[in-house]
Order: structure tokens, then sequence, then C-alpha cells
């Protein structure tokens, strides 16, 4: 039984949970900017067994798309971690795509420093800059609906046949303004490194968060990782579902996570 104070049942906070086997241990996947917990799911067929997939659905999208949507860091996390208190009851580790590994990494700060709860085994940022490196290209918050449609489409964010459709888009995008506010500003002075082990993805073709701003993660880890590269651009976790979770997982296992299966091992 959990030691965790009694809390209001998660289930809003996780949508399209999938476990291959057992699960021993738990992996919470926060999504790109606009991202519903659906993201993950080209993912299940990959999963090693002892995995569970625990999607995350932030508020406005998905599942929750009545909710309003956040538009600022810090009440978003707080909400999460109240979410998510009743999950920590398996080992587990947090893994966060472009806007979702700003959230994956001030969760982790948050859980480390309220004291009580226990720390991820392990985080793993994905395609996002360092904090402390500024945003090197226009903000893209004050783009039209049509330009930030645009923009996500040619980095693979978003279906070209939705472009035809700007009353549903505007909705789409409502939620992806917000994400990417948050996103676009986010910036700290200097490395903040957390106490749990830290993976550090990236793109091999990305030039949204190019390899060289991504890799200055390494300053956020104890010691600090080697970032590891994935095949495709921005959106690889879509585009290349069993090549991502592959480096997810490898890097899992480099971190001596226990209870991931053996290399290959997956549901049948």
């Amino acid at each position: 039984m959990s030691t965790l104070d009694p809390v209001e049942p998660a289930a809003p906070w996780i949508a399209g949970r999938h476990a291959a086997g057992r699960p021993r241990l738990r992996l919470f996947c926060l999504p790109p900017a606009g991202g519903s917990a659906a993201s993950f799911a080209v993912w299940r067929p990959y999963l090693p067994r002892g995995v569970e997939l625990a999607p995350v659905e932030l508020p406005g999208r998905g599942s929750r798309i009545d909710e309003p949507v956040p538009y600022a860091l810090e009440p978003l996390v707080d909400a999460l971690l109240d979410g998510l208190r009743g999950e920590l009851d398996l080992p587990y580790a947090l893994f966060g795509h472009s806007f979702g590994a700003v959230v994956a990494y001030e969760l982790t700060r948050r859980i480390e420093s309220v004291g009580g709860l226990p720390a991820p085994a392990a985080l793993v940022v994905s395609a996002h800059r360092a904090p402390h490196l500024p945003l090197g290209r226009k903000l893209l918050t004050g783009s039209s609906d049509r330009e930030l449609a645009a923009w996500l489409h040619r980095h693979g964010g978003l279906p070209g046949e939705l472009l035809e459709y700007p009353d549903f888009l505007s909705d789409l995008l409502r939620a992806v303004r917000a994400d990417l506010e948050i996103a676009e500003r986010y910036l700290l002075p200097g490395p903040a490194p957390v106490r749990c082990p830290l993976a550090v993805l990236a793109g091999a073709d990305d030039d949204v968060a190019a390899p060289d701003v991504v890799e200055p993660w390494a300053g956020y880890g104890t010691p600090p990782p080697r970032m590891r590269l994935v095949p495709g651009g921005h959106s690889y976790p879509r585009t290349h579902p069993e090549a991502t979770l592959t480096a997810v997982t490898g890097e899992l296992r480099r971190l001596g996570l226990q209870g991931l299966g053996a290399e290959g091992d997956r549901q049948g």
C-alpha cells in the first residue's frame, strides 16, 4: 500500500494507459505544445515488458478539451503534481518532448523540493533547448492561425488537411498558443541540475530544437549525461516511434533502472 496522502483519483491526468506485462516501472509521458495523451499511442507496440505507459492529458486538449487551457507554468505544474500524486506508488520515470520537456523538468524540481514524495527514477528530456539558452528564433505566439498552422505542418505537428478548416483550427490552436507562450518565454539564468538521473534526446534532423541547443541540457544532470540522437525531425516520437522508445528505454537501462525486461523483449 502507498504511504502517500490520500488524494482524489488521478484518472483525468492519465489517458491511454497501457502496460506490457506486469508493470514494474511507470513511464509518464508529457506531450509537445498543444499535444494530447494520444500522441503516445504509437508507442504501444514497442513497449518493453515491465513498463507501464502513462501518457499525461493536460487540460484543454484531448479528453479534457472543455477545460481551461493553462497559460502559466507554475500553476500547471502545481496542478499536475496534485493530479499525479496518487500515481507515484510505483517506481517511475518522466519523459517530456519539446514543451513537455519543460513541464517534466519543472515537475521533477517541484517533487525534489517539496519532500515526502518518491523521487523520479529518471528524467528524460527531448527536443527542447536547454532552459538557460535564449530562444534563437522569432516568437510564434504572435502569428496568425494560418501562419502558426502552416509552421506546425512544416515541422510534422499538424496534418495538412486541417489547414482547410479555419474554425476547427482556431479551437485546436488555443492549446498550442498557450503552450508555446510558456515554452518560448521560459528562460533560467543558468543550469539548475536535478538530483535524479537525467537523459537527453534530440532529433538528428530537428530544425526546431537542433541538437546543438539541446546538448547543453548536460549541465542539468550529475554526472552530465551524453546526448543521444534519434532519427527524424522535431516530431520524431510520432514519426519514428520504435527508434524513440528504444532510445528512451536504452537510456533508462544505462542509468541502471530495473524492471525494463531484456533488450528487444516486447509484448507479443
